[in-house]
Protein backbone atom coordinates (compact mmCIF):
# COMPACT_ATOMS: atom_id res chain seq x y z
CA UNK A 1 0.00 0.00 0.00
CA UNK A 2 1.38 3.66 -0.93
CA UNK A 3 0.79 6.46 0.78
CA UNK A 4 -0.57 10.20 -0.81
CA UNK A 5 -1.47 13.34 0.24
CA UNK A 6 -5.05 15.10 -0.30
CA UNK A 7 -5.66 18.75 0.57
CA UNK A 8 -8.93 19.92 0.62
CA UNK A 9 -8.57 23.79 -0.38
CA UNK A 10 -10.12 26.45 0.84
CA UNK A 11 -12.98 26.76 -1.25
CA UNK A 12 -13.69 23.03 -0.59
CA UNK A 13 -14.66 24.43 3.22
CA UNK A 14 -16.52 27.44 2.03
CA UNK A 15 -18.53 25.81 -0.21
CA UNK A 16 -19.40 23.13 2.51
CA UNK A 17 -17.94 19.86 0.45
CA UNK A 18 -15.71 18.71 2.72
CA UNK A 19 -17.51 15.64 3.65
CA UNK A 20 -19.20 15.34 -0.25
CA UNK A 21 -15.02 14.74 -0.83
CA UNK A 22 -14.49 12.84 2.18
CA UNK A 23 -17.18 10.54 1.16
CA UNK A 24 -16.15 10.04 -2.48
CA UNK A 25 -12.30 9.12 -1.26
CA UNK A 26 -13.73 6.55 1.03
CA UNK A 27 -16.19 5.36 -1.73
CA UNK A 28 -12.92 5.12 -4.07
CA UNK A 29 -11.22 2.33 -1.73
CA UNK A 30 -8.71 5.14 0.17
CA UNK A 31 -8.11 4.22 4.10
CA UNK A 32 -7.18 7.73 5.40
CA UNK A 33 -4.45 7.17 7.75
CA UNK A 34 -4.25 10.73 8.72
CA UNK A 35 -6.65 14.12 8.63
CA UNK A 36 -6.36 17.17 10.50
CA UNK A 37 -7.62 20.57 9.99
CA UNK A 38 -5.38 23.38 9.65
CA UNK A 39 -5.57 27.13 9.15
CA UNK A 40 -1.56 27.47 7.18
CA UNK A 41 0.38 30.50 7.42
CA UNK A 42 2.16 32.11 5.05
CA UNK A 43 5.07 30.97 5.88
CA UNK A 44 3.58 27.60 5.66
CA UNK A 45 1.91 27.83 2.12
CA UNK A 46 5.25 29.54 0.95
CA UNK A 47 7.57 26.30 1.87
CA UNK A 48 4.73 24.31 1.52
CA UNK A 49 4.61 25.63 -2.76
CA UNK A 50 8.36 25.90 -2.71
CA UNK A 51 8.96 23.98 -5.95
CA UNK A 52 6.28 26.83 -7.89
CA UNK A 53 8.51 30.33 -6.24
CA UNK A 54 9.32 32.55 -9.06
CA UNK A 55 5.90 31.34 -10.77
CA UNK A 56 3.22 34.20 -12.18
CA UNK A 57 0.66 32.07 -9.94
CA UNK A 58 2.64 31.64 -6.41
CA UNK A 59 1.75 35.27 -4.68
CA UNK A 60 -2.06 34.23 -5.46
CA UNK A 61 -1.40 30.49 -4.25
CA UNK A 62 -0.14 31.12 -1.21
CA UNK A 63 -2.90 34.06 -0.65
CA UNK A 64 -5.60 31.32 -1.43
CA UNK A 65 -3.95 29.05 0.50
CA UNK A 66 -3.75 31.09 3.90
CA UNK A 67 -7.11 32.42 3.34
CA UNK A 68 -9.35 29.99 5.53
CA UNK A 69 -8.47 26.46 6.87
CA UNK A 70 -7.80 23.40 4.69
CA UNK A 71 -8.03 20.32 5.19
CA UNK A 72 -4.62 17.57 4.64
CA UNK A 73 -5.49 14.06 4.73
CA UNK A 74 -3.09 11.27 4.15
CA UNK A 75 -4.40 8.59 2.49
CA UNK A 76 -3.39 4.98 1.27
CA UNK A 77 -4.13 2.79 -1.72
CA UNK A 78 -2.76 0.72 -3.97
CA UNK A 79 -0.82 2.79 -6.68
CA UNK A 80 -2.27 6.01 -4.38
CA UNK A 81 -0.83 8.91 -6.49
CA UNK A 82 -2.13 8.11 -10.00
CA UNK A 83 -5.69 6.94 -8.00
CA UNK A 84 -6.42 10.36 -6.01
CA UNK A 85 -5.23 12.48 -9.02
CA UNK A 86 -7.30 10.18 -11.20
CA UNK A 87 -10.24 10.97 -8.95
CA UNK A 88 -9.12 14.33 -8.26
CA UNK A 89 -9.38 14.92 -12.33
CA UNK A 90 -7.47 17.43 -14.41
CA UNK A 91 -6.12 20.87 -12.41
CA UNK A 92 -8.27 22.95 -14.74
CA UNK A 93 -11.97 21.86 -14.23
CA UNK A 94 -12.78 22.41 -17.92
CA UNK A 95 -10.08 19.57 -18.75
CA UNK A 96 -11.22 17.42 -16.17
CA UNK A 97 -13.12 13.96 -16.88
CA UNK A 98 -16.90 13.78 -16.21
CA UNK A 99 -17.02 12.21 -12.49
CA UNK A 100 -13.59 13.72 -11.32
CA UNK A 101 -13.75 16.01 -8.14
CA UNK A 102 -12.57 18.71 -9.94
CA UNK A 103 -14.77 18.27 -12.99
CA UNK A 104 -17.91 18.59 -10.33
CA UNK A 105 -17.22 21.26 -7.86
CA UNK A 106 -13.97 23.22 -8.82
CA UNK A 107 -14.73 26.87 -9.61
CA UNK A 108 -11.91 27.41 -11.83
CA UNK A 109 -8.40 26.69 -12.20
CA UNK A 110 -7.19 28.77 -9.21
CA UNK A 111 -9.86 27.44 -6.92
CA UNK A 112 -10.19 23.62 -7.81
CA UNK A 113 -10.90 22.39 -4.57
CA UNK A 114 -8.69 19.87 -3.82
CA UNK A 115 -4.41 19.03 -4.00
CA UNK A 116 -2.55 15.87 -4.81
CA UNK A 117 0.60 14.71 -4.73
CA UNK A 118 2.32 14.14 -8.17
CA UNK A 119 4.94 11.59 -7.51
CA UNK A 120 5.62 9.09 -4.53
CA UNK A 121 8.72 10.69 -3.64
CA UNK A 122 6.07 13.97 -3.18
CA UNK A 123 3.67 12.13 -1.46
CA UNK A 124 6.36 11.24 1.22
CA UNK A 125 7.48 14.67 1.35
CA UNK A 126 3.98 15.84 1.58
CA UNK A 127 2.89 13.91 4.10
CA UNK A 128 5.98 14.89 6.47
CA UNK A 129 5.48 18.45 5.52
CA UNK A 130 2.16 17.89 7.85
CA UNK A 131 2.51 15.26 9.69
CA UNK A 132 4.63 13.50 12.00
CA UNK A 133 4.70 9.59 11.73
CA UNK A 134 3.16 9.07 15.18
CA UNK A 135 0.01 11.06 13.47
CA UNK A 136 -0.52 8.42 10.78
CA UNK A 137 -2.69 5.35 11.24
CA UNK A 138 -1.05 2.45 8.84
CA UNK A 139 -4.46 0.82 9.06
CA UNK A 140 -8.32 0.89 10.24
CA UNK A 141 -8.92 -2.85 9.92
CA UNK A 142 -8.05 -4.28 13.27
Amino acid sequence: MKQTLAILKPDCLQRNLVGKVIDRIEENGFEISGMKMIKMTKEQAEGFYAVHQGKPFFAELVEFMTESPVVVAALRKENAVQAWRDLMGATNPENAAPGTLRKEYAESIGRNTVHGSDSDANATREIAFFFSESDLILTQKG
